[in-house]
Parts: structure tokens; C-alpha cells; sequence
């Protein structure tokens, strides 16, 4: 049984911004936004037919400049925030702001381009001179009308009322720190009321309680260069996935932070980004500058190991008769980039299908294995 091609589609400009949108539960939607430093940058809302394997699109206009990070809001699918760089001639600063897709967005053709409608602006995100607006999360759960960002040193929540018609920064918290150090990336905790997150700066990981912004951990060198992002497992509490540019995928336990549980080597440059599957937490996404995506199946760790473990480079091994060895290894190396992978996540109504985009503006769709999922469900 052979598996489905990859969906390619390509954007005129340059991106490193993408999020899976949450939409109705059989729609596989994301969102891609580009980096230009000439044209007018877009959003391009990708709609892809899993039963006919092609992509619908609407591309809207995002008029404020390079859009450095975007996340689609858990509250209302109309609605996300781009992190983007706004320039003038004395000053490049990067700001924050949140969007509302047209009202109409789902019957808009985009079969001519001079004719895309731009995003509605909802409102900005001031962070009071904190300095630069690096990314924006969420509440995971859209419950709390609540929205975190990472300025510079500071994390800052901002209150947000329940149509998103306006933002109030509510609390922040800076770094204590030599020199003067800055947050790279940061994620939600879904765990524990959501009232968690962490960060990474420098080689660092901490994490934070929002109720009162004090740290909870720290993890030291917890790669030998810079941490490039983080994620939660969503199944199992306590377990954070880190990447950095030493070119490792590493597994942690919060609660006891001097060793990593895993290593993953499969990366030959930059690790960007990394992602948990939302419904199979063993099977884990990595991109990096090496143009490559790579799918791992980290049963041992997962929330529901089943079966008998093995490693997939322990020969010793050897499987008893009627067993149903679940193996800790790689699953599919994707190769279709010819660039840096700077993003890849999962869609949020499909727990088979991610998206991957590289800088050149190649967004890639593909599907985890047949015979991997089959294993899963069987």
C-alpha cells in the first residue's frame, strides 16, 4: 500500500510564519504568513481536501510589514496575531498586533489577485516599551481571554475582552540575568489550569507561573547553543521537547531537570522547530536549516506506550512470537524542502497530516505513513 504524495504549494515570497488553524473538526486549515521587504506582505489561508489531496486558498493582505510569527487564536477561528517587523527610516521595531479575517472569507476567489481583501485589524499589543515583540500565544484553551507574548527580557500577558476588540496588558516579568539576555521562544503549558508556560533564552529553558510571574525551574545548558523552540506534551504532564542549533531534540521531565530523558541526533544543522502530535504524543515533528523534516515515534515516552518496547538500533533484540514491539526511532525523513525549514506543525482536525514551510516560500502538506498509523490503530 503505497502513501500519498506530498502537497506542495508555493508562496511569491519568502515565510517562516505558519500555524494550523482550528477550524470545523473535518477542515485541515493553515495559516502562512510571508516576509517580504519590498511588496506587501500576505496572509495566505490554506484549506486542504484530504479526499481529493489539493489546496484551496484565500490570500489576504497584511499591510505592517515582515511577519516574523503568527498564531491563530483558540477563541475564534477569524481571528490571529502576527508578530511583524515595522520599519521606518529611522528604526526597524517589532511589533504585535491582532487580525480578523474577513467575514466572508470562505466564499472569497482568489483567482485574481488584485483583488485580495486585507486583514481587518482588531486591535495592537502594546508592551510599554518592554522592547521587541517576539512572539504571541494563546490560552490553549480559549477559556481564559488571555494572550502572552515575549518582548525582548519580558514576558507579557495581555487581558483581551471576549470579542477581541481590544488588549490591556495585564502583568509582566523580566529576566534577572548578566549582560543582557533574550527570550527566543516560549510555550504554553495545557497542563495545570494553563496557569504555566515556559521560556527559553540563550541556552536556557525556565518556567514560569503567570499568577504571580515566578520561576519555576530552570533548566541550565539545556542545549550546547541556542534554544529555538519548545513544546508541551499535550497528553502527559510535565514533559517538555526542546531543539536548539547544537542539532538535538531533547525530552525533559520539569520535575527533575539535571539530564534530559532523550537525545535526538537526526538533525545535521539548526533544529527550528519542534512538535508534538496533539492526539499520539509519540510521534514527534522536527524541522531544521538542514532542509529536512523528520518524523520520530518516541513510544517509550509517550502517554500511551503500549506493546513491547525496543530500540531500532539495538540488535540484541530479538522479538518473541505474538509480540507487538512498539520501537523508539525515526519514521520518515521528508525531503521535498530545498531550504531552511524554519516551521512545521500539525493540523488540528487531522492527526495524520502537518505542514512544513521553508524560507524560499515552499509549503509542504504530508501525512504520517500508512503502516505507521495502521500500527497506532491496530
Amino acid at each position: 500500500m503505497e502513501d500519498e504524495a506530498p502537497v506542495i504549494y508555493g508562496l511569491e515570497f519568502p515565510a517562516r510564519a505558519l500555524c494550523a488553524q482550528a477550524a470545523e473538526a473535518d477542515q485541515i486549515r493553515f495559516l502562512v504568513g510571508t516576509q517580504s521587504l519590498r511588496q506587501e506582505n500576505q496572509v495566505h489561508h490554506i484549506d486542504f481536501d484530504d479526499e481529493n489531496n489539493v489546496i484551496n486558498k484565500n490570500v489576504f493582505t497584511h499591510r505592517e510589514g515582515e511577519i516574523w510569527h503568527m498564531s491563530a487564536s483558540t477563541l475564534d477561528k477569524s481571528h490571529l496575531a502576527t508578530c511583524y517587523n515595522k520599519t521606518s527610516e529611522s528604526r526597524a521595531e517589532m511589533k504585535a498586533a491582532i487580525w480578523k479575517l474577513p467575514s466572508d472569507f470562505d466564499d472569497i476567489s482568489t483567482e485574481d489577485q488584485s483583488s485580495m481583501q486585507p486583514l481587518q485589524l482588531v486591535c495592537r499589543l502594546e508592551a510599554n516599551d518592554l522592547g521587541d515583540i517576539k512572539s504571541v500565544m494563546w490560552h490553549p484553551t480559549g477559556d481564559g481571554c488571555t494572550i502572552v507574548g515575549l518582548a525582548d527580557s519580558h514576558i507579557v500577558l495581555w487581558d483581551i475582552d471576549t470579542n477581541g476588540s481590544s488588549a490591556k496588558m495585564s502583568s509582566s516579568a523580566g529576566l534577572e540575568a548578566k549582560g543582557q539576555p533574550r527570550m527566543t521562544c516560549c510555550s504554553w503549558d495545557p497542563h495545570h489550569n494553563c496557569v504555566q508556560i515556559a521560556t527559553a533564552n540563550d541556552t536556557c529553558i525556565r518556567g514560569w507561573d503567570i499568577r504571580n510571574m515566578q520561576q519555576t525551574y530552570v533548566i541550565d545548558n539545556a542545549h550546547g547553543q541556542l534554544v529555538r523552540d519548545l513544546d508541551f506534551n499535550p497528553n502527559k504532564q510535565y514533559y517538555l521537547l526542546s531543539c536548539g542549533d547544537d542539532c538535538k531534540v531533547k525530552f525533559w521531565d520539569v520535575r527533575n531537570v539535571t539530564e534530559p530523558l532523550k537525545v535526538l541526533s537526526d538533525h545535521s544543522h539548526w533544529v527550528w522547530s519542534v512538535r508534538y502530535n496533539r492526539f499520539h504524543d509519540q510521534l514527534i515533528l522536527s524541522s531544521s536549516s538542514d532542509s529536512r523534516v523528520v518524523l520520530n515515534n518516541i513510544v517509550s515516552l509517550s502517554s500511551e506506550p503500549y506493546g513491547n518496547l525496543v530500540e531500532r538500533d539495538d540488535e540484541d533484540n530479538d522479538d518473541t512470537e505474538g509480540s507487538n514491539p512498539q520501537e523508539d526511532g525515526v519514521i520518515a525523513t521528508y525531503e521535498e524542502h530545498e531550504d531552511s525549514v524554519y516551521t512545521v506543525d500539525w493540523s488540528t482536525a487531522d492527526p495524520w497530516v502537518f505542514a512544513s514551510l521553508s524560507y524560499d516560500g515552499r509549503l509542504v502538506i504530508n501525512r504520517v505513513p500508512r503502516a505507521e498509523k495502521y500500527k497506532i490503530l491496530l
